[in-house]
Protein backbone atom coordinates (compact mmCIF):
# COMPACT_ATOMS: atom_id res chain seq x y z
CA UNK A 1 0.00 0.00 0.00
CA UNK A 2 1.36 3.62 -0.93
CA UNK A 3 2.27 5.89 2.22
CA UNK A 4 0.78 8.93 2.06
CA UNK A 5 3.31 11.00 4.17
CA UNK A 6 4.24 13.87 2.27
CA UNK A 7 1.39 13.53 -0.47
CA UNK A 8 0.15 16.68 -1.44
CA UNK A 9 -3.89 16.25 -1.17
CA UNK A 10 -6.51 18.68 -2.42
CA UNK A 11 -9.91 18.55 -0.49
CA UNK A 12 -12.75 20.18 -1.92
CA UNK A 13 -15.81 20.28 0.94
CA UNK A 14 -13.40 20.03 3.17
CA UNK A 15 -15.89 21.54 6.17
CA UNK A 16 -18.54 19.03 6.20
CA UNK A 17 -19.40 16.34 8.13
CA UNK A 18 -17.29 13.45 6.74
CA UNK A 19 -14.49 16.32 5.67
CA UNK A 20 -14.22 17.61 8.42
CA UNK A 21 -12.94 13.79 9.81
CA UNK A 22 -11.01 12.78 7.00
CA UNK A 23 -8.91 16.07 7.12
CA UNK A 24 -7.45 14.71 10.33
CA UNK A 25 -7.22 11.69 9.49
CA UNK A 26 -5.02 12.75 6.46
CA UNK A 27 -3.31 15.16 8.50
CA UNK A 28 -2.23 12.84 11.14
CA UNK A 29 -1.15 10.59 8.17
CA UNK A 30 1.53 13.36 7.24
CA UNK A 31 0.19 14.03 4.38
CA UNK A 32 -0.03 17.96 3.15
CA UNK A 33 -3.10 19.50 2.53
CA UNK A 34 -4.68 22.27 0.76
CA UNK A 35 -8.38 22.56 1.73
CA UNK A 36 -11.63 24.30 -0.17
CA UNK A 37 -14.91 25.52 1.17
CA UNK A 38 -17.96 27.59 0.99
CA UNK A 39 -17.81 28.98 4.21
CA UNK A 40 -14.68 31.18 5.62
CA UNK A 41 -15.84 30.71 9.50
CA UNK A 42 -15.95 26.84 8.56
CA UNK A 43 -12.70 26.39 6.75
CA UNK A 44 -10.77 29.13 9.39
CA UNK A 45 -11.92 26.89 12.29
CA UNK A 46 -11.02 23.76 10.30
CA UNK A 47 -7.31 24.82 9.40
CA UNK A 48 -6.58 26.05 13.18
CA UNK A 49 -7.94 22.45 14.25
CA UNK A 50 -6.02 20.80 12.11
CA UNK A 51 -2.25 23.41 12.38
CA UNK A 52 -2.89 23.95 8.21
CA UNK A 53 -1.45 27.41 6.94
CA UNK A 54 -3.84 30.06 5.84
CA UNK A 55 -1.84 29.91 2.71
CA UNK A 56 -3.41 26.51 1.99
CA UNK A 57 -6.82 27.29 1.78
CA UNK A 58 -9.26 27.96 -0.73
CA UNK A 59 -12.91 29.85 0.18
CA UNK A 60 -15.03 30.00 -2.75
CA UNK A 61 -18.39 28.92 -5.13
CA UNK A 62 -16.95 26.44 -7.25
CA UNK A 63 -19.78 26.21 -9.36
CA UNK A 64 -18.34 29.32 -10.81
CA UNK A 65 -15.88 29.01 -13.93
CA UNK A 66 -13.98 31.83 -12.27
CA UNK A 67 -13.58 30.73 -8.82
CA UNK A 68 -12.45 26.99 -10.42
CA UNK A 69 -9.92 29.18 -12.30
CA UNK A 70 -8.99 31.08 -8.74
CA UNK A 71 -8.64 27.88 -6.76
CA UNK A 72 -6.33 26.34 -9.78
CA UNK A 73 -3.98 28.99 -9.47
CA UNK A 74 -4.14 29.25 -5.59
CA UNK A 75 -3.54 25.57 -5.07
CA UNK A 76 -0.13 25.96 -7.74
CA UNK A 77 0.82 29.15 -5.95
CA UNK A 78 1.47 27.10 -3.01
CA UNK A 79 2.55 23.20 -4.69
CA UNK A 80 4.49 22.73 -7.99
CA UNK A 81 2.22 19.22 -8.30
CA UNK A 82 -0.90 17.27 -7.16
CA UNK A 83 -0.85 13.47 -5.77
CA UNK A 84 -4.99 13.01 -4.96
CA UNK A 85 -7.98 15.50 -5.27
CA UNK A 86 -10.75 14.87 -3.30
CA UNK A 87 -13.99 16.26 -4.31
CA UNK A 88 -16.67 15.64 -1.20
CA UNK A 89 -18.91 18.79 -2.62
CA UNK A 90 -22.19 18.22 -3.75
CA UNK A 91 -25.72 18.88 -3.07
CA UNK A 92 -28.98 16.83 -2.51
CA UNK A 93 -32.39 18.02 -2.61
CA UNK A 94 -34.81 15.27 -2.15
CA UNK A 95 -38.30 15.69 -3.26
CA UNK A 96 -41.06 14.68 -5.81
CA UNK A 97 -41.41 15.02 -9.08
CA UNK A 98 -44.36 17.52 -8.61
CA UNK A 99 -42.59 19.91 -6.44
CA UNK A 100 -39.12 19.84 -8.06
CA UNK A 101 -38.58 22.89 -9.38
CA UNK A 102 -36.79 23.11 -13.40
CA UNK A 103 -34.30 25.70 -11.32
CA UNK A 104 -33.53 23.24 -8.22
CA UNK A 105 -33.05 20.26 -10.74
CA UNK A 106 -30.83 22.42 -13.11
CA UNK A 107 -29.22 23.10 -9.73
CA UNK A 108 -27.92 19.69 -8.78
CA UNK A 109 -26.67 19.03 -12.26
CA UNK A 110 -24.74 21.89 -12.17
CA UNK A 111 -23.23 21.33 -8.44
CA UNK A 112 -23.28 18.01 -8.66
CA UNK A 113 -22.16 16.83 -12.69
CA UNK A 114 -21.02 20.40 -14.07
CA UNK A 115 -18.77 21.43 -11.65
CA UNK A 116 -16.63 18.47 -10.84
CA UNK A 117 -16.15 18.34 -14.81
CA UNK A 118 -15.03 21.56 -14.74
CA UNK A 119 -12.55 20.65 -11.78
CA UNK A 120 -11.47 17.49 -13.80
CA UNK A 121 -10.78 20.10 -16.74
CA UNK A 122 -8.46 21.92 -14.19
CA UNK A 123 -6.47 19.53 -12.55
CA UNK A 124 -6.11 16.46 -14.65
CA UNK A 125 -3.46 17.70 -17.07
CA UNK A 126 -1.28 18.33 -14.22
CA UNK A 127 -1.31 14.84 -13.26
CA UNK A 128 -1.08 13.48 -16.80
CA UNK A 129 1.88 16.03 -16.88
CA UNK A 130 3.27 14.35 -13.86
CA UNK A 131 2.03 10.57 -15.27
CA UNK A 132 0.67 10.18 -12.06
CA UNK A 133 -2.18 10.97 -9.89
CA UNK A 134 -5.61 9.96 -7.74
CA UNK A 135 -8.98 11.41 -7.93
CA UNK A 136 -11.93 10.56 -5.21
CA UNK A 137 -15.55 11.27 -6.20
CA UNK A 138 -18.12 10.11 -3.67
CA UNK A 139 -21.48 9.52 -6.21
CA UNK A 140 -22.99 7.87 -3.35
CA UNK A 141 -25.53 5.24 -3.52
CA UNK A 142 -28.00 7.01 -5.29
CA UNK A 143 -25.31 6.94 -8.25
CA UNK A 144 -26.35 3.37 -8.28
CA UNK A 145 -29.82 2.47 -7.29
CA UNK A 146 -32.49 5.33 -7.77
CA UNK A 147 -34.88 6.12 -5.02
CA UNK A 148 -38.18 7.95 -5.48
CA UNK A 149 -38.24 11.44 -4.88
CA UNK A 150 -34.41 11.69 -6.13
CA UNK A 151 -35.09 12.55 -9.99
CA UNK A 152 -32.74 15.55 -9.77
CA UNK A 153 -30.19 14.01 -7.27
CA UNK A 154 -30.08 10.65 -9.17
CA UNK A 155 -30.02 12.55 -12.85
CA UNK A 156 -26.64 13.86 -11.37
CA UNK A 157 -25.29 11.17 -10.22
CA UNK A 158 -25.78 8.34 -12.45
CA UNK A 159 -24.11 11.48 -14.73
CA UNK A 160 -20.97 11.89 -12.66
CA UNK A 161 -20.80 7.95 -12.66
CA UNK A 162 -20.89 7.91 -16.44
CA UNK A 163 -18.27 10.65 -16.82
CA UNK A 164 -16.05 9.79 -14.47
CA UNK A 165 -16.37 6.03 -15.89
CA UNK A 166 -15.59 8.10 -19.60
CA UNK A 167 -12.28 9.80 -18.16
CA UNK A 168 -11.10 6.38 -16.89
CA UNK A 169 -11.22 4.99 -20.00
CA UNK A 170 -8.99 8.12 -21.59
CA UNK A 171 -6.19 7.59 -19.00
CA UNK A 172 -6.50 3.80 -18.22
CA UNK A 173 -3.41 3.20 -19.88
CA UNK A 174 -1.21 5.26 -17.29
CA UNK A 175 -0.41 5.56 -13.50
CA UNK A 176 -3.64 8.14 -12.90
CA UNK A 177 -6.12 6.40 -10.49
CA UNK A 178 -10.25 7.41 -10.88
CA UNK A 179 -11.89 5.83 -7.82
CA UNK A 180 -15.82 6.34 -7.02
CA UNK A 181 -17.16 5.92 -3.48
CA UNK A 182 -20.21 4.75 -3.25
CA UNK A 183 -21.64 6.10 0.48
CA UNK A 184 -25.50 5.23 1.23
CA UNK A 185 -26.86 6.56 4.44
CA UNK A 186 -24.34 8.77 6.16
CA UNK A 187 -25.71 10.49 9.08
CA UNK A 188 -23.90 13.78 7.73
CA UNK A 189 -25.95 17.05 7.83
CA UNK A 190 -27.36 16.18 4.56
CA UNK A 191 -29.77 14.96 6.04
CA UNK A 192 -31.16 17.83 8.60
CA UNK A 193 -33.33 19.67 6.01
CA UNK A 194 -34.69 16.21 4.56
CA UNK A 195 -38.40 16.25 4.26
CA UNK A 196 -38.47 12.08 4.97
CA UNK A 197 -38.52 9.24 7.61
CA UNK A 198 -35.04 8.13 8.34
CA UNK A 199 -33.24 6.00 10.85
CA UNK A 200 -29.82 8.52 11.51
CA UNK A 201 -29.09 6.13 14.29
CA UNK A 202 -28.65 3.09 11.91
CA UNK A 203 -26.85 4.84 9.46
CA UNK A 204 -22.78 5.16 8.93
CA UNK A 205 -21.04 7.61 10.59
CA UNK A 206 -18.88 10.55 9.41
CA UNK A 207 -16.20 8.64 11.40
CA UNK A 208 -16.34 5.55 9.05
CA UNK A 209 -16.90 7.02 6.22
CA UNK A 210 -13.91 9.20 6.42
CA UNK A 211 -12.65 6.55 7.39
CA UNK A 212 -13.05 4.28 4.19
CA UNK A 213 -11.88 7.55 2.18
CA UNK A 214 -8.47 7.77 3.83
CA UNK A 215 -7.94 3.89 2.83
CA UNK A 216 -8.86 4.29 -0.25
CA UNK A 217 -5.68 7.05 -0.77
CA UNK A 218 -3.70 4.23 0.05
CA UNK A 219 -4.08 1.81 -2.44
CA UNK A 220 -1.92 -0.54 -3.87
CA UNK A 221 1.12 0.31 -5.97
CA UNK A 222 0.41 -2.54 -8.45
CA UNK A 223 -3.32 -1.54 -9.28
CA UNK A 224 -6.38 0.99 -8.88
CA UNK A 225 -9.29 0.31 -6.43
CA UNK A 226 -12.18 1.82 -9.21
CA UNK A 227 -14.94 1.42 -6.77
CA UNK A 228 -15.88 1.18 -2.96
CA UNK A 229 -19.32 0.56 -1.80
CA UNK A 230 -20.28 1.36 2.02
CA UNK A 231 -23.61 1.68 3.62
CA UNK A 232 -25.68 0.63 6.56
CA UNK A 233 -26.92 -2.99 6.81
CA UNK A 234 -30.59 -2.19 6.42
CA UNK A 235 -29.61 -0.19 3.41
CA UNK A 236 -28.21 -2.94 1.51
CA UNK A 237 -29.32 -2.33 -2.17
CA UNK A 238 -26.82 -3.45 -3.91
Amino acid sequence: MENIKGKRILVLGATGGIGSQLIALLKNSGATLFVAGRHQDKLEKLCIANNIQPSHSFVGDLTDATERDRLHDAYFSQFDSIDALINLSGLGILKSTADLTEEEFMQTIQINLLTPFGIIKRFLPHMKTQGRGLMIHVPGILGKVPMQNAAAYCASKYGLVGMLQSIREEIKRTSIRFTSIYLGGVDTPFWDNIDMRVQRDKMVTNEEAAKAIWFLCMQPDSGVISEMVLQPFNHQAI
